[in-house]
């Protein structure tokens, strides 16, 4: 009887890999509410039909635990669980402070 030191690898693919959270860098366009910021994220594709590159933005709102986001930060949001009606995103780090007016 021969023991086998080997990691059967059938059972490492089978194993699910750890889901990475999906994660956005934005612009902040407003503060307004408490412990929310909006942030809107700029994606740039080419249209199908015209092959001319065009520019979408969309808004997520994003928990800001401590309010230290500023309107023009940029920042970097990540997925997390739902935390309210319209907020699936939390903002992990700010990137680029916006100057003070």
């Amino acid at each position: 009887m021969a023991t086998d030191t080997q990691p059967n690898q059938a059972d490492e693919r089978s194993q699910p890999e750890q889901q990475r959270r999906k994660t956005r860098t934005g612009f902040v366009v407003s503060t307004d509410m408490d412990k929310t910021a909006v942030i809107a994220v700029t994606r740039q594709f080419m249209h199908p039909l015209y092959k001319k590159y065009v520019r979408d933005r969309t808004h997520y709102k994003a928990h800001d635990e401590e309010n230290d986001v500023r309107v023009g930060d940029k920042v970097l949001v990540e997925e997390t669980r739902p935390l309210s009606k319209d907020k699936r995103w939390r903002v992990r780090e700010v990137l680029d402070r916006a100057p003070v007016v």
